[in-house]
């Protein structure tokens, strides 16, 4: 089955479930899924039910997908996200996004944990910009022209104009908002003392997992991005050791600021 075939087979599966016409998708890292518990008239589909779909396998990821109301807009919000270093194909681990827009969303926020490096824990940061150091893109192969063009431009692959609305909601909110660029690689493993040093020195303020397959998906398609780390460890040689369990505990601790910032930046959103 092609591509596109799947694309539109998981869409009409989701149509049969009420999940029509999404204003924003939401993509939930570490961590960061109880905002979706919030959705008011909400319609929860595990992800084993949907076709085409790929399973989170990591701790702080529900695996779950959840339509309806926040904030005043239709969102669908993906409890968990599907990673790369997990044996995913970049098909996989972008194809939600794909079905967001095939479904008609207007715009995407992507949230994760990330380790920083230029900021500590705890840290709230907007993302103005990526470096790609996965060794993958996931256009590679036959283009969807029904989304984007074969040589999509990246140079506002996160978008002026909302990362504007999320820093003035966040002033508002009393809530310190950063910048800064995400570096992103594959995992599993964390980054070497050494990497980091290199990260650095290629201007990088944050380093995950995830995230920049999803991000080029949007921007190919047309869709406006919003990205928002969660720093809940400092990168490897600013601390003496990493583990999960630290980054799912940050989480825990930072998200009410958390949530109440991207339910006041979705209302704000045009």
């Amino acid at each position: 089955m092609s591509l596109m075939s799947k694309i539109k087979e998981t869409q009409a599966f989701l149509n049969t479930k009420g999940i029509t016409e999404p204003d924003f998708g939401l993509i939930l890292g570490s961590g960061l899924g109880e905002l979706a518990s919030e959705i008011e008239n909400a319609v929860v589909v595990d992800y084993a039910e949907i076709p085409n779909w790929g399973r989170s396998t990591v701790v702080g990821h529900a695996g779950k997908l959840v339509y309806g109301d926040l904030a005043g807009r239709k969102v669908m919000a993906l409890q968990g996200r599907f990673h790369f270093y997990e044996g995913n194909p970049m098909e996989v681990v972008t194809f939600p996004v794909r079905v967001m827009r095939a479904l008609g969303c207007k715009g995407v926020i992507v949230t994760n944990a990330a380790g920083g490096i230029g900021y500590g824990p705890g840290t709230l940061m907007a993302i103005t910009d990526h470096i790609n150091l996965t060794g993958q893109n996931p256009l590679i192969g036959e283009n969807l022209e029904e989304f984007g063009p074969r040589f999509p431009d990246m140079s506002d692959a996160y978008t002026a104009d909302y990362r504007q609305i999320a820093n003035k909601v966040a002033t508002s909110l009393g809530i310190k908002l950063e910048g800064g660029v995400y570096l992103g690689v594959t995992g599993p493993t964390y980054e070497t003392p050494a990497e980091i040093r290199a990260f650095k020195t290629m201007g990088a303020d944050a380093v995950g997992m995830s995230t920049v397959p999803e991000v080029i998906v949007a921007a190919h398609s047309g869709m406006k991005v919003l990205g928002i780390s969660a720093i809940t460890n400092f990168a490897a040689g600013f601390q003496f050791e990493l583990n999960h369990a630290e980054v799912v505990e940050v989480t825990e601790r930072i998200k009410e600021n958390f949530k109440g910032l991207v339910k006041a930046i979705l209302a704000e959103l045009p």
